[in-house]
């Protein structure tokens, strides 16, 4: 396929995608080319696509974004062993150096080398074709469509904040928040065994969405006092774990009234904001753990067991699909029909 062109699609500043044509790149011996087929709209993407930036990642130059993605490999390079032409793969989105010391003691997603797609300065997957190290490509299970494939992804942050906490069987959680993340640790606390399982939004459609895929109680924030209702359904104690995946200020502080004495309190949701004010004398009086997620690490294998083997269910969480031409309308229904859309795949 060389000298061949391909489509990719392109932010150039905030609001500002446009498709572009770019050679189609020749793998390295140690990469596959991947012919992408299904590319799921993370939050991440929607804060890139609004603000021109994710936190400390700002975009200085133009950026392809996505990195929830599945395809099939149409070349190999001469020292892959473990794929061939033909196979269906998930991706990895971010590959590490191997090297430094996050990498040596396995948690490579603290890697500060890491590249890691659509993240300034690393161009993501909504493309036609990409090249990418065979190490963190994963074969999909032969009755899994790419769509599922590039859930996958999301799915591992569920897993992560649930691994994160040391999840204990039998424990009772909110979940602050139940967009795709919040659902995903939903999905993923329900396969580890989880208690009593609460979940907090202000988005009708997305309690429904959470009662569904088995939330045992759904509290709407606009019309209930929320740690009042949780300490009703838990005799008062509060909850062991708290999950919170809204990434808004208010939230951030709530989780910590939310967990019994000795709870704990995981941050799993992307906040823009910095210097947020948080309770620190309740967190310490009341021995609260707060435990941060970036990313995870090795679990991405788990991933696709669990869902393979029918343990986990994810795809409820697809709402909407595009094809590639039509993926500016996939953003602006990412962006702005909160109330309907979960997850927005683009087919490519």
């Amino acid at each position: 396929m060389k000298n061949k062109k391909m489509k990719g699609l392109v932010l150039f500043g905030p609001r500002d995608l446009r498709f572009q044509k770019y050679d189609i790149p020749v793998p390295k011996p140690d990469e596959a080319l991947v012919r992408i087929k299904s590319v799921g709209i993370c939050g991440s993407d929607i804060h890139i696509y609004q603000d021109g930036r994710i936190g400390p990642y700002i975009i200085k130059e133009p950026l392809i974004l996505g990195h929830e993605c599945s395809g099939e490999i149409i070349e190999v390079g001469s020292n892959v062993r473990n794929l061939r032409v033909g196979d269906k793969v998930i991706f990895e989105p971010g590959y590490p150096c191997g090297k430094c010391w996050y990498c040596r003691h396995g948690k490579y997603n603290n890697c500060k080398n890491v590249t890691f797609m659509a993240t300034p300065p690393y161009n993501g997957s909504m493309v036609e074709f990409m090249t990418w190290p065979a190490n963190y490509l994963y074969k999909m299970p032969k009755d899994m469509s790419f769509q599922e494939g590039a859930l996958i992804e999301p799915f591992c942050v569920g897993l992560q904040s649930a691994r994160r906490a040391d999840f204990n069987f039998g424990a009772n959680l909110v979940i602050l928040g139940s967009g795709p993340i919040g659902l995903m640790i939903l999905e993923a606390v329900k396969t580890l065994g989880a208690g009593e399982i609460i979940v907090v939004d202000v988005i009708p459609n997305r309690l429904e969405m959470a009662k569904k895929m088995g939330a045992d109680y759904v509290i709407n924030a606009k019309e209930n006092d929320v740690e009042k209702k949780v300490k009703e359904l838990t005799s008062g104690e509060g909850v062991n774990f708290v999950f919170e995946a809204a990434g808004t200020a208010k939230t951030f502080n709530q989780s910590v009234y939310l967990a019994r004495q000795g709870g704990k309190v995981i941050l799993t949701g992307i906040i823009q904001e910095n210097n947020i004010p948080m309770p620190m004398g309740t967190i310490i009086f009341r021995d609260i753990d707060i435990i941060p997620i970036f990313r995870y690490y090795n679990v991405f294998e788990e991933a696709i067991n669990l869902v393979a083997h029918k343990r986990a269910n994810i795809l409820p969480i697809k709402t909407h699909e595009y094809p590639f031409e039509k993926a500016l309308e996939a953003f602006e229904t990412a962006e702005k029909n909160k109330e309907e859309a979960l997850k927005v795949i683009i087919n490519i």
